[in-house]
């Protein structure tokens, strides 16, 4: 007998039906696994190529105190970064916690009072609402301080559209922030052809304008990174795909040197920016954790493909598709209705090696609008590049699935969504 089917049936109770049905699907997508696999042996080599050429030693780890001066294992961490990134300088910080902290931080530190921000792809992520304010009064937020913003929308594909984002900008435009990864929107994730495309076009007749990615979700995806193709600062969190699943906290903040030493202004103090601020013992761990990045990143999206392959046998609409082109970690699947998405919710929980026994549920959560649930059995709380799922309890009652340190355990997470939906007759196999 199949051992692995025995510990799976045995072990963790996955019907046969439900293990066939999987181990049926991976067998199909041989071609995908094998891309992710090559990009990843490509970030490797320029993660590795990076520590490499800044002399990564392991006195670099010991960390620092208090004030934080004359720290050179951060030093060293944020001279890897900007060579990974391709870019003139790096933020990298333990004091961002996490990736709308880091995007904060940037927007503050770039703009000031009357200037105006747009948005590439129409409404951010949830959470940057508060810090934008223009739609609910925030205190201290951008539109607080006299910042005016707008969205230009995207085409009804749900896809960039220059046309739009030309005619949105205006006289004092600043900045443009260009979301790679969906959020909850349901539009593809933009690659990396697409967002050279929007700052190009931009640039072209702009070339003031500050053209900021938001890069949460898409590190190691493709064989290139936005700061590599005209992004003039690149902004993203450490318990996402660059942390590996090691690091406890941090986010990064890359790209051209004066907007990182702007933004590290803002962080820190005017006048003092990188060159304070402890790093308390997690250099090591925040450094491990880019080693290892390529290698999450690479089990994450194998999950994903995985997910959207089963998921399309069993009739649901994806985003991406099993054989699309994938540019972030998140696979959105639309389960149809709200009992779809709780049993697949609690199910991955189940499949946790963390927090297994406990029972996710619908609640209220600040920066949404409606009720959320989260399925998230982390070593690291809040870590995305771990396998979770969560979704707005709202039509089209998407599911975003994301993370799996390693495509083993994101297997069984899936089998196990699977099986709990099998068992509440949710689905038919």
């Amino acid at each position: 007998m199949d051992k692995i089917k025995e510990m799976a049936e045995r072990e963790y109770g996955i019907p046969p039906c439900v293990y066939e049905l999987v181990s049926q699907t991976e067998a199909e997508l041989g071609d995908v696994f094998e891309k992710a696999d090559k990009i990843t042996e490509y970030n490797q080599m320029k993660v590795i190529r990076a520590m490499q050429k800044n002399k990564l030693a392991i006195e670099h780890f010991a960390g620092s105190t208090g004030y934080g001066y004359d720290d050179g294992g951060r030093d060293v961490l944020e001279g890897i970064y900007a060579e990974v990134f391709r870019c003139e300088d790096a933020l990298v910080r333990p004091q961002i916690i996490s990736g709308t902290h880091a995007l904060t931080v940037a927007l503050f530190g770039n703009l000031r009072p009357g200037d105006h921000m747009l948005s590439a792809v129409g409404a951010p992520y949830d959470t940057l609402e508060g810090v934008i304010g223009a739609k609910k009064s925030i205190k201290g937020s951008l539109y607080d301080w006299g910042i005016q913003y707008s969205e230009a929308e995207t085409d009804p594909r749900g896809r960039p559209d220059t046309e739009k984002i030309m005619r949105a900008i205006t006289p004092r435009t600043r900045l443009v922030e260009i979301q790679r990864s969906k959020g909850y929107a349901l539009r593809p994730s933009l690659s990396v052809v697409d967002i050279e495309k929007i700052i190009k076009t931009i640039k072209k007749t702009r070339p003031d304008i500050i053209c900021m990615v938001d890069n949460c979700y898409g590190e190691f995806t493709d064989f290139s990174e936005p700061s590599e193709t005209g992004a003039d600062i690149v902004v993203g969190s450490l318990i996402k795909n660059p942390g590996g699943g090691l690091a406890p906290v941090g986010g990064y903040i890359v790209g051209k040197k004066e907007y990182v030493e702007n933004a590290a202004y803002r962080l820190t103090v005017p006048g003092m920016g990188k060159e304070v601020g402890p790093t308390l013992g997690v250099l090591r761990s925040m450094t491990q954790g880019l080693y290892q990045a390529p290698q999450a990143v690479n089990g994450s999206l194998k999950t994903a493909a995985l997910a959207a392959g089963v998921f399309e046998k069993l009739g649901f609409d994806t985003e991406p598709m099993s054989h699309g082109e994938r540019n972030d970690i998140v696979q959105c699947i639309y389960l149809k209705n709200s009992e779809n998405l709780i049993s697949f919710c609690q199910g991955i929980q189940m499949g946790a090696a963390v927090d297994s026994f406990a029972i996710p549920y619908p609640a209220p959560m600040p920066g949404y609008d409606c009720d959320i649930i989260m399925a998230a059995g982390a070593f690291i709380q809040g870590s995305s590049i771990e396998l979770s799922a969560d979704a707005p309890l709202r039509e089209p009652y998407a599911v975003f699935l994301q993370g799996g340190l390693n495509y083993a355990h994101g297997k069984i997470g899936l089998m196990k969504a699977l099986a709990n939906m099998y068992e509440n007759k949710r689905i038919i196999i």
